[in-house]
């Protein structure tokens, strides 16, 4: 596993002290199933009794962020399927507060892990179990100790805990499934046998605490004293910014402050760059304001926090470009249009993500579906 793949954590079955709060330890293996009443992305509240006839219960606490969470929604499905008529119950649980998630946290999915989020998301992997969350007191997933996205725990006929751990090894790939742990724990327990692995480690990104929620105040208020620069636009830089010699998807924003589409998606766009910085993706802005509004522009950035991401900079800067933010000085801006996209029709606001080498990838004229966007960022540098 490299470097970047590890940035989500890799949970174990201990008892840590982060910032002055205890991790729960992993329920024991022969423990009982906890109790628990959570509501479901089908407006359900689904308890241990809505699952009581079935021969075993599988809860997989998982969430809509996690790049291991992505990866095995497929084969969460998939094992669904083929034990659901073996009389096995299968639930996912979102534990995760979105609230202690930073922005940074956020880059290999379109969704963060509120309960609102669940549904696009299960919709996406195309889920038909149930969805249920406890992100807002985080009971029973302190009860179980589920230390990460996802962890398993196996519980047979009796409720006792029989395996816990990941479900697979095949980690963040989509391809074949080596040595799977899950499977080889439903068939015992459906056979009545010992499951020979009881534990394993759960890697994946940690389970986003409620104490989280100070760093991510302080990662908020750490952005905030970030500088704001703003530069002058003119047909040079123009082209330069469409050749996109660096080697990141950039994310280029045209807009104003008298459009008010473009004011009210703004704040997305930052949080857009903000959630990417840690790949291959710069977001830049262009206001298209009259010169002389110049005041105007410099201190709409400012107030809305549009600074650049540190690997942003050092990219920019690695390119000869002065600034995330530039301001068209260069008078006609049919000039900067036909650069940077000529199939622009001048219309705002209007986004292009430009790849590597200058290809523009993908164009949307008018207010983003956020969502949307990026989903074609996640394809664009996938």
């Amino acid at each position: 596993m490299t470097i970047l793949k590890t940035l989500c954590g890799v949970a174990a079955a201990l008892v840590l002290p982060v910032l002055g709060q205890e991790i729960p330890k992993v329920l024991a293996i022969g423990s009982d199933l906890p109790a628990f009443s959570l509501p479901g992305i089908d407006g359900k509240t689904y308890s241990q009794e809505n699952f009581k006839d079935a021969k075993a219960l599988c809860v997989i606490f998982t969430c809509n962020h996690c790049p291991d969470s992505v990866a095995a929604a497929g084969r969460t499905e998939q094992i669904y399927q083929d034990y659901k008529g073996k009389g096995v119950a299968l639930v996912a649980v979102n534990g995760n507060n979105p609230g202690s998630l930073t922005p940074d946290e956020l880059g290999y999915s379109p969704y963060n892990d509120s309960f609102a989020e669940m549904t696009p998301f299960a919709k996406d992997y195309g889920w038909t179990f149930p969805y249920l969350y406890d992100g807002e007191k985080q009971e029973f997933v302190t009860a179980c100790g589920g230390q990460s996205t996802p962890h398993v725990f196996l519980f047979d006929s009796a409720r006792k805990l029989r395996y816990t751990g990941r479900m697979d090894d095949a980690g963040r790939n989509s391809g074949k499934v080596d040595k799977s742990y899950l499977r080889d724990a439903l068939d015992a327990v459906l056979a009545d046998t010992e499951v020979k692995e009881k534990t394993t480690r759960s890697f994946g990104c940690s389970t986003k605490w409620l104490f989280k929620k100070s760093n991510v105040a302080a990662d908020q208020e750490s952005w905030e004293k970030r500088e704001v620069t703003v530069a002058d636009l003119d047909e040079a830089t123009s082209k330069k910014l469409r050749e996109n010699g660096s080697k990141n998807l950039r994310i280029i924003n045209f807009w104003s402050t008298t459009c008010g589409p473009c004011v009210k998606e703004f704040p997305d766009l930052v949080e857009t760059g903000r959630r990417f910085q840690g790949r291959p993706v710069e977001f830049i802005s262009i206001s298209v304001d009259p010169v002389a509004a110049r005041p105007a522009v410099s201190k709409f950035l400012t107030s809305r926090h549009a600074a650049s991401p540190d690997p942003t900079a050092k990219s920019m800067a690695e390119s000869g470009l002065p600034s995330n933010n530039y301001h068209w000085t260069g008078g006609n801006p049919d000039s900067m249009a036909t650069a940077i996209d000529s199939e622009w029709s001048g219309a705002l606001p209007h986004t292009v993500l430009v790849a590597p080498g200058g290809k523009i990838v993908w164009r949307h004229t008018g207010e983003l579906d956020i969502t949307e966007l990026r989903k074609q960022i996640l394809k664009g540098i996938e």
